[in-house]
């Protein structure tokens, strides 16, 4: 990934169109999935050759959210942009607390156990309703080709990420 691209972080996608206004229908990535429209300007397509577009008006019918977009006003329009993913400059994020992380900083880290075995790498995170999930998956350098689902609970099971090293210590056993 280019540095142009790293810039940018997916935040959700265009699933549908509602309506012959132009409104189209917005899968997020975000929780709540409405906080998608704190961020602005959207590009929509692939980084970097989208289309930057604001959000002219929303709503929000629970997990659903349906947006109207600047440009947009048919439904021609917006079938064109279904199927495109929908993101934002990282640099729009707010800053986190010491020892906070979004999930696409943990994505990648290689994870290794207090006996400094490599599991293998962050291939994703899952939300459950205890707690967040790491997926981690095997790989050339781990101790195995397993993929392991670790729960990200800090201090009992999450020992350290170290972002500059590109490391996250779990507590886990390699069996496991």
């Amino acid at each position: 990934m280019d540095a142009l691209t790293s810039d940018w972080i997916r935040l959700g996608s265009i699933v549908g169109v509602h309506g012959v206004q132009g409104w189209i229908k917005v899968f997020s990535d975000t929780s709540p999935p409405q906080q998608i429209l704190d961020y602005q300007p959207w590009l929509v397509g692939k980084v970097p050759t989208g289309r930057l577009l604001e959000v002219r008006a929303s709503r929000c019918q629970g997990k659903k959210v349906q947006v109207a977009l600047t440009g947009i006003d048919n439904r021609d329009q917006a079938e064109v942009l279904v199927g495109s993913d929908i993101f934002i400059e990282k640099s729009a994020l707010p800053q986190l607390s010491i020892g906070e992380f979004y999930w696409h900083e943990l994505i990648g880290l290689t994870v290794v156990n207090a006996s400094d075995q490599i599991l293998g790498s962050v291939a994703s995170l899952m939300e459950t309703g205890a707690n967040d999930v790491l997926v981690v998956k095997g790989n050339d350098n781990s101790i195995d080709s397993r993929e392991r689902l670790i729960p990200y609970v800090e201090e009992r099971v999450v020992k350290r990420v170290d972002l500059t090293a590109g490391r996250l210590v779990v507590d886990w056993l390699e069996e496991f």
